[in-house]
Formats: structure tokens, C-alpha cells, sequence
């Protein structure tokens, strides 16, 4: 297989970067490299991109999505990472835009997919419970239907940023005498300001507020905002996951925080040289390199036969290893802060703001082995569909 670009590949990656680095404001893409993003930094940077056709390009076309091929989709994410701009905000662009434009109604497509695409609407995922998460079928949310309208109850959990949400999708039990636990559930849109709805943060590791819980108190939402049919709602779900499994390998995302690691490492000075000619960090900077351009390689030969469609079970090797390069680049780099990456939000100390971001990244990061299917999962995912076993 030739995984060399062709010339059209090419000049559509040199206009994916001009645009990238012209178009995107740089102190947008500076604070996404320093990961200061603010909820306006999303905005600004969606829709910059939907303005010129390139916030949703794998969506129908007739809803602003593009006729491209799996490589240039591919060369659009890569590029866009590596110019540091900020993804298209995934609960909007992989994850309810897709349902809505596949299962929605008419009215629903023509009310949400424009403002969904242009994050006019911030959306939220309300799929997890307390007690169900891997075991997402478990799930307990309840709607009632009452007339017109449904009657929802119940908690969502790990929301992510639930607080600056307009709207949330959500997984609801409306058969509770389901003969199977997949079954009687359906898919609710539901508005955040809705009487009964309340958020409370989740303090997290690394300090800050990413992830709430949701809860609905005699939520009353009306019947129009089902999407599809009633107690469809795990095919749905099913469909949902797979388009937010694309793209999370993020080597672009690991190519920056190595070369930002190696610029760093040449101006940290140890003894009477700098730590990238220590041969033990300089080791383990290149073989981080080595197993980001052999995960690049493999990403690229998925992409280039994946033009008929049809899943390819080789996309865990990506979501597994992709995961874990993304933790080491954040490891790293907080290695090379050293001693420094142990204040947090320090004003007038030498200790610079980049080292003193470097460990909340670190552990922020730990949640990429976990979500779109978690380390685990992938193994056996790889064992059973890869190596037979």
C-alpha cells in the first residue's frame, strides 16, 4: 500500500495549513497550546472554521459537511491539531449533529444543525449515571410521557462542561417493562433552562471543573424534541459512539507536546549543559518520536482502507496507543518543568505559567485511557477481532 501523498493530497494539506495558521486567531491557538482555553476561545474558533465549511465536514453535505475522502479528512484533523487550533466542539460536531442529521425529524434538522454547527447551541452529553457508565444499558433517567410533553427524572454524571451548555442530549428510559435493558430507552434533547434542571460542578484532580452532575426534577420537555422513534434510543447511542471514536488518536496533538518538550528541554539548563543532551532524556524523547511516526504510519494505512465504510478493528490499536502517547507527551513535559511544575495558579514566583500547567495536564490526561472506550476494552477489542484469540 503507497501511503505517500498524492499531489492533490498535498496541496489540500498546504490549504488546510494556510488556513489553519491565517484564518484562526494566534492567540486562540496560543492559549489552546498552553491549555488556558476559555468557553469563548470554542466559540471564536467553530466558527471561524464553520464560516469557510470546515467545522462539520463529516456531516451530509446538504448540512454543511464536505464531499471529501478518508485521507483528506484525516489531513484536515492532523493539520488542524498541529496549528494548535481547537477541535470543533465534538458534542456538537461528531456526536448530536450526526444523530439529529440521520434520525432527526425534518423540523429538528432545520431548528438545530445550523446553530449546532456554527456552536450558535452548546450541547452536552447526558449518557452516564452514577450507576451507569461502562454499563451504559443500566441507566435509570426516566421520562414519562404526559400529553404533549415527557416528564424526565432522574441524574446524569461526569457532564462535561455542563456549565456553559445551552442544550444537553440525553438517554431516557420510557420503557421500564423493556424485556431487555437496551431496549425502552430513547433519545431526549432537552433545554438547559428548563424548570428542574440543575447542575452542580465535580471538582477534579487537576483542580478544576470540567465534568457535573445533571439533575432533572419533573423536567417537563416536549414530545417534539424525541429524536426518531420512542425506545430507539440505543441504536442511536450506538451510532453516536462510533462517530466520537474518530479522530481520538490525536497524533497532531502528541507531535506539538514533543516539539514543545525538546524546545524547552534545550533552554533547561543541568549542570553545565542542558537536559535535552542528557543521553537518558534525549533516549526517551526519540523513542517517544519512533512511536509516534510508526502510530502515524498506522493511522494512515486505517484511513486508506477505510473508503468502503466498514469498521476497522485495527482502530483500537489506534484509540490504545494513541492514549498512551498522549499521556507520555504530558509526562514528559512535566519531567522537563521539574520542580517548577509543583505551583498552581502562582503569581510572582520565577516558576513559569507553562511548568505550572504541566502537572494538571499530566492529570487531567489520566481520563483519555478511559473515555471512547476505555484501555481495556480496546484490548480485548484487539485480541478478539485482530488476533483471533
Amino acid at each position: 500500500m503507497n501511503l505517500k501523498l498524492t499531489d492533490e493530497e498535498l496541496a489540500f494539506r498546504d490549504e488546510m495549513r494556510t488556513f489553519f495558521t491565517t484564518q484562526v486567531p494566534a492567540e486562540v491557538r496560543e492559549r489552546t497550546l498552553a491549555g488556558t482555553l476559555t468557553s469563548e476561545d470554542f466559540v471564536t474558533a467553530q466558527q471561524a472554521l464553520n464560516a469557510a465549511g470546515l467545522a462539520v465536514p463529516n456531516w451530509p453535505t446538504e448540512w454543511g459537511g464536505r464531499d471529501w475522502t478518508p485521507v483528506q479528512h484525516h489531513i484536515w484533523l492532523d493539520e488542524m491539531q498541529l496549528a494548535s487550533v481547537p477541535d470543533p466542539l465534538a458534542f456538537n460536531a461528531n456526536m448530536v449533529g450526526p444523530v439529529i442529521a440521520a434520525f432527526g425529524s425534518q423540523e429538528q434538522k432545520e431548528k438545530f444543525l445550523p446553530p449546532t454547527a456554527n456552536l450558535d447551541i452548546w450541547w452536552c452529553q447526558g449518557f452516564s449515571e452514577p450507576e451507569a457508565g461502562s454499563d451504559l444499558a443500566s441507566l435509570k433517567t426516566s421520562a414519562v410521557r404526559d400529553g404533549d410533553d415527557y416528564i424526565v427524572n432522574g441524574q446524569k454524571t461526569w457532564t462535561t462542561l455542563a456549565q456553559h451548555a445551552d442544550w444537553i442530549f440525553c438517554l431516557v428510559r420510557t420503557d421500564p417493562n423493556a424485556p431487555k435493558r437496551q431496549a425502552g430507552i430513547s433519545f431526549l434533547l432537552i433545554d438547559m433552562k428548563t424548570p428542574g434542571v440543575t447542575v452542580r460542578p465535580i471538582k477534579l484532580i487537576d483542580g478544576g471543573y470540567e465534568v457535573n452532575e445533571v439533575w432533572f426534577e419533573d423536567v417537563r420537555v416536549p414530545a417534539e424534541n424525541l429524536v426518531g422513534e420512542e425506545n430507539a434510543g440505543w441504536g442511536y447511542a450506538k451510532f453516536l459512539l462510533g462517530n466520537e471514536r474518530t479522530g481520538v488518536t490525536r497524533v497532531g496533538s502528541s507531535k506539538v507536546r514533543l516539539a514543545q518538550a525538546k524546545e524547552l528541554a534545550a533552554q533547561t539548563k543541568i549542570g553545565e549543559g542542558i537536559l535535552l543532551e542528557d543521553p537518558l532524556f534525549a533516549a526517551r524523547l526519540a523513542e517517544l518520536e519512533n512511536e509516534l511516526v510508526a502510530l502515524e504510519l498506522t493511522q494512515l494505512r486505517v484511513v486508506a482502507g477505510s473508503a468502503d465504510g466498514k469498521p476497522n478493528p485495527a482502530s483500537s490499536l489506534l484509540k490504545l496507543r494513541g492514549s498512551e502517547l498522549q499521556q507520555a507527551a504530558t509526562e514528559i513535559l512535566m519531567d522537563v518543568a521539574g520542580p517548577d511544575s509543583l505551583p498552581f495558579e502562582a503569581a510572582d514566583i520565577a516558576s513559569p505559567a507553562w511548568a505550572q500547567h504541566a502537572t494538571p495536564t499530566f492529570l487531567n490526561y489520566r481520563k483519555v485511557s478511559i473515555y471512547s472506550g476505555s484501555s481495556e476494552v480496546q484490548r480485548t477489542i484487539i485480541a478478539s477481532s485482530i488476533l483471533g484469540l
